[in-house]
Parts: C-alpha cells; structure tokens; sequence
C-alpha cells in the first residue's frame, strides 16, 4: 500500500500565504512526477502544479508567480508554496505522487485525501 498524508492548508486572508505539505509513504521502489491539484465548490478539479524527480516543474497559468512546487526526493515529499492567495484559490488540495512499487510494475498515480484551503478576510 501507498499513502499520501497533506498537511498545512487552512484559514488565511487574501494576501496571505500557505505552504502544503505532502508525505508519500508505504511500498515504494521509485516515485516520478509528483504533483497538486485543487477542486473548488461546483468546479471540476484541476491541475495547479507538478514537477518530475529531477525537479522539472510546470504551474498553470492562473497561480504562475504566486504558487511554488518543490520536493525532497529524501523524504518522498512535495511541497505547494502559496503566496499572494485570492479568494478564488479557494479549494480542497490533492497531491499525487507516481509511485513504482516494484521494478515489475508499472507507475501508478496515488492520491492524497485532501486538505482544505480557504481565502477569505
């Protein structure tokens, strides 16, 4: 088994900043990409951030500048630094993680269970 434990999200004022943390753990040979999504009220969920083992990272436009992603390959964790929030980054946060639990399987996506990010003054 493979667990995703996040951790950080919460209240903050529009403005503020966030940095949400994400622990891979369990059966684990390799971890690839890595990664955050959020899904707002009513929205469908969409990609914020992900970036590759060797630390290649891509954001979506809407969080470009403001939002961070890192990871420490160490501790098969992932990072989201959010900076300058505005109500609208309003949402339930996902990390994923594609683990390789053997070298005879093939990459998986994980998730983790959520943590909730609320801007709002």
């Amino acid at each position: 088994q493979v667990q995703l434990v996040e951790s950080g999200g919460g209240l903050v004022q529009p403005g503020g900043s966030l940095r949400l943390s994400c622990a891979t753990s369990g059966s684990i040979f390799s971890i690839d990409a890595m990664g955050w999504y959020r899904q707002a009220p009513g929205q469908e969920r969409e990609l914020v951030a992900t970036i590759t083992y060797g630390g290649s990272a891509n954001v979506a436009d809407s969080v470009k500048g403001r939002f961070t992603i890192s990871r420490d390959n160490g501790k098969n964790t992932v990072y989201l630094q959010m900076s300058s929030l505005k109500p609208d980054d309003t949402a339930v946060y996902y990390c994923t993680a594609d683990v390789r639990r053997s070298v005879l399987l093939r990459t998986q996506k994980y998730w983790g269970q959520g943590t909730q990010v609320t801007v709002s003054s």
